[in-house]
């Protein structure tokens, strides 16, 4: 059957999606968190960013196999249309076209809240390794965002030091 769903995240949803962030944390720099969030942590992260904004998970034939969500910038006023987008992919599920469906539905949902500008933080490093590969800015690049911004060494991670490049896209 293989047909791929966008739904909202519920709290219900927590222990699969620290399931699929946790191989991120543990075996690759893509995230700068050290530890594993428990299933309530993340339960408790899933309820106040969707109150404000959209958290959604695809399901591939009713299994949750990748999420994306959006969150504050800043506080200050003069940001609130402007949001960072977080989005990860259960590795089995790579280049399946999941990523791309949470983003589209994601903006789309964005765009109707009147939001005008996604940053999205990618982990860098020059030379690929066997942290980290360049597969997430390649894909956010080819999903119409453009980099604007390279903070040099700023998270350190298995001993290594990486980049933050900063993407953005107007939607």
């Amino acid at each position: 059957m293989n047909t791929l769903t966008i739904r909202d995240a519920k709290v219900e949803d927590a222990g699969r999606l620290v399931e699929i962030y946790s191989y991120y944390i543990t075996d690759t720099a893509v995230s700068f968190e050290y530890e594993v969030p428990t299933v309530e942590e993340f339960a408790e992260r899933i309820r106040r960013i969707s109150a404000k904004y959209p958290y959604l998970v695809c399901e591939k034939d009713g299994y949750v196999v990748g999420y994306v969500y959006a969150g504050r910038y800043s506080p200050r006023e003069a940001y609130n249309w402007t949001v960072t987008t977080s989005i990860y992919i259960d590795r089995e599920y790579h280049r399946q076209g999941v990523g791309a469906l949470l983003y589209a539905e994601l903006e789309k949902r964005l765009k109707d809240m009147g939001i005008v500008n996604l940053l999205a933080g990618v982990a860098y490093v020059e030379q690929e390794d066997e942290y980290l590969t360049h597969d997430s800015i390649h894909f956010h690049q080819k999903e119409g965002y453009t980099q604007v911004a390279r903070m040099l060494t700023v998270g350190k991670k298995f001993d290594r030091w990486y980049d933050l490049i900063w993407l953005q896209k107007k939607i």
